[in-house]
């Protein structure tokens, strides 16, 4: 057999595998003992009948057709393993038969496929290097808060029947046709202390449990939501109950009674120490994002359509799971309520996609580069964490987009797949702690 490798644009690949007279006709006496073993023919026992025979019974046409299919399958999947160092292969082949198959001649056919692109990378350890990771400090006015957020949800609360005033909590239903294509939507807050738009609370002010109410706002020409700066928003809103709330007395009692506090003092250190933690993590995932960002935004590469589009499907999987979890509307409802067809949903996802997986391209390259390992003993000790406590699992999304695993019946879980899915996470965690390691560090952050 002869095969000759051709690059194609678009991270397309294409090879021409030319199967002599010999090595063909091998495929077509395979084919006939296969066939024979099953046929039964008249005067003769199972896999005895005469190879004339059986070409007879079953017909020429079926026999070079099958022994086609065995040629192709068998030197294709050799021919991949041989170049495995050279090209990795993504998707399935696409076969084209290229002469016509016959008994007394050889085989000719070629087979196209996407494979992982060439990636030429920037100096990505200078990169990393000149990212500065800021240290962090925690403010007592932060401290504050957080005692602040501790009284609030050891909070009492008694359902009322006069009108909401500041400092209640309230439950409203609300809607609007400029938002989310005026689905319904429910929050609950504390009068006053809310993050709605100026003016909406004000006019949740008086209202009483069951009350209906019909307002527009003007939206300021600032707000984040470019589609709704500076246009006048009606919103349709119903309360749905109006309680009052008791706040406990923040004091050493109160530090006791969350635990192994001895006093509030105790209880601001600890506090102190968990903001820093988080604002550290906070501040590590800023500097891995900022590197990350660099280093891709300075990387060559095509990306292949098919991980565009998986990644496509997997946004669209994930954004059906939530509608139907969270807003408990079927998808269609959904796409009818956003005045969007799936394709058109779809598509806005392009963006997102490419630079979901150009990240995990950009990692999969480098750590390949730095020899960045991951043990099975590391992929055992994750899946063990994850089936251990899987009732409780959610996912959380950080750099790169993952498929939930977590969220499947445990009995649909496809253990290979699972295996892998927590190999490249260890890897993409282990090769970005090592591209933050690179990074200086600078004062300057509260």
């Amino acid at each position: 057999m002869k095969t000759s490798l051709k690059k194609l644009p678009k991270s397309q690949a294409e090879i021409l595998f030319e199967i002599s007279v010999e090595e063909f006709k091998g495929f077509i006496e395979k084919t006939i003992s296969n066939l024979a073993k099953d046929l039964e023919i008249e005067g003769f026992r199972k896999d005895k009948a005469p190879k004339e025979i059986v070409i007879k019974k079953v017909g020429q046409e079926k026999i070079l057709a099958s022994a086609v299919q065995l040629a192709v399958r068998k030197n294709y999947l050799q021919t991949i393993s041989q170049l495995a160092d050279e090209i990795e292969v993504i998707s399935q082949p696409e076969i084209k038969i290229l002469s016509e198959p016959t008994f007394d001649k050889g085989l000719i056919f070629k087979a196209q496929f996407s494979v992982m692109p060439e990636i030429n990378l920037p100096d990505y350890k200078k990169i990393a290097s000149e990212t500065k990771r800021r240290e962090v400090f925690v403010k007592e006015k932060e401290v504050e808060d957080a005692l602040s957020w501790l009284q609030k949800s050891r909070a009492k609360f008694i359902f009322k029947n006069q009108p909401a005033e500041k400092k209640d909590f309230v439950e409203i239903e609300f809607s609007s046709p400029k938002i989310e294509g005026n689905l319904k939507r429910h929050d609950n807050f504390i009068l006053g202390e809310g993050s709605f738009v100026k003016g909406f609370e004000e006019n949740l002010e008086k209202m009483s449990a069951g009350q209906e109410k019909e307002f527009s706002l003007i939206f300021p020409e600032n707000h984040f939501r470019k589609g709704l700066a500076g246009k006048k928003v009606h919103f349709k809103v119903k309360m749905k109950s109006v309680q009052t709330v008791i706040f406990p007395e923040i004091n050493d009692q109160f530090a006791k009674s969350l635990g192994r506090f001895e006093n509030l003092v105790a209880l601001k250190e600890n506090i102190k120490e968990g903001l820093k933690i988080e604002k550290e993590n906070h501040e590590s995932q800023r500097a891995r994002q900022e590197i990350l960002e660099k280093i891709a935004q300075k990387t060559k590469l095509e990306i292949p359509g098919i991980l565009i589009e998986a990644e496509k499907k997997r946004m669209a999987d994930s954004l059906k799971k939530l509608v139907s979890e969270k807003l408990k509307i079927s998808f269609e409802d959904y796409l009818t309520k956003i005045k969007k067809t799936e394709k058109e949903l779809l598509d806005t996802f392009f963006s997102e996609s490419e630079r979901k997986i150009k990240y995990s391209l950009v990692l999969r390259k480098i750590s390949k580069i730095e020899k960045i390992e991951v043990s099975e003993e590391e992929i055992k000790t994750e899946i063990n964490k994850i089936l251990k406590n899987y009732s409780n699992i959610k996912k959380t999304e950080k750099d790169l987009a993952r498929p939930n695993f977590a969220e499947q019946n445990l009995g649909e879980l496809d253990s290979e797949k699972l295996k892998g899915y927590y190999k490249e996470a260890i890897q993409n965690e282990k090769t970005l702690k090592f591209l933050e390691g690179l990074a200086t560090s600078q004062q300057g952050i509260d």
